[in-house]
């Protein structure tokens, strides 16, 4: 059996240079010799199907034995599949518990995903105080993504005036953080916003930057919303703004 501990970094780096299935090849042979990083990455290669068949039941496998080890991301990834249903049946009070457990140890995608269920009363009781709470400390996190994520639900409570004082102003503020940070949601919210405002042509932009990351079902959602809107830009080129730049 392959160990990990023998290798130097250049043996490592050779490894991981050759082509997918020849990396998900070592990345197992790492993962069966029980090392953590290694089981949650090939985890993350089985839900993806990145040089190795998409397999969710075993990616949850693999998730459970790296999160035996704490592996933050790992118990982090064990909640995803119970709260999505990936490679088992959805359980929506485990997710929550897993979410719980990473975010507490500084997991600031645990965090968020902790911090929607409570928003929605999704598994657990409803508790948008401390959802509010979870999200502002994963916005100030160093992940990218994460923090512009965490960033955009924070601007809807502003927007929706849960747990704070409605304020639209500092909504959009949240909102165009969160869409130059990279998330599509917030890319829409901020579009939204520039649309209200009469920047019509910079909401087209940021329409286009949305579709080019959101899900099929976004893309969908967002343009019956564009079609109905009341303002004629969204009507006239939103929806296609939006379609446009999703990828093929």
């Amino acid at each position: 059996m392959l160990d990990p501990a023998t290798l130097s970094p250049e043996d490592i780096a050779a490894r991981l240079s050759g082509t997918p299935e020849e990396r998900a090849g070592f990345v197992h042979a790492c993962a069966a010799a029980g090392e953590a990083e290694a089981q949650a990455v090939y985890g993350q290669m089985l839900l993806d199907g990145a040089g190795v068949g998409v397999d969710q039941q075993a990616a949850l496998g693999w998730f459970v034995k790296a999160a035996a080890q704490h592996h933050l991301m790992a118990i982090n990834m064990v909640g995803r599949c119970y709260d999505l249903g990936w490679g088992t049946a959805p359980d929506k009070a485990r997710a929550a518990e897993c979410y719980r457990i990473a975010a507490e140890r500084g997991l600031d995608w645990g965090m968020y995903n902790y911090a929607t269920l409570l928003a929605l009363g999704d598994g657990v009781p409803l508790d948008r105080a401390a959802a509010l709470d979870w999200f502002r400390k994963a916005a100030a996190s160093s992940t990218p993504l994460a923090s512009a994520k965490a960033t955009n639900f924070v601007g809807s409570f502003h927007e929706d005036g849960w747990v704070v004082k409605r304020d639209l102003a500092a909504a959009a503020r949240y909102y165009a953080r969160a869409a130059q940070g990279g998330d599509f949601r917030g890319a829409f919210n901020h579009a939204r916003m520039l649309g209200a405002a009469g920047r019509h042509e910079d909401a087209i932009t940021w329409l286009k930057r949305a579709g080019a990351g959101a899900t099929p079902a976004f893309i969908e959602k967002a343009a019956a919303w564009l079609a109905a809107s009341d303002i004629a830009a969204f009507r006239a080129r939103g929806v296609q703004a939006i379609r446009s730049g999703a990828p093929c």
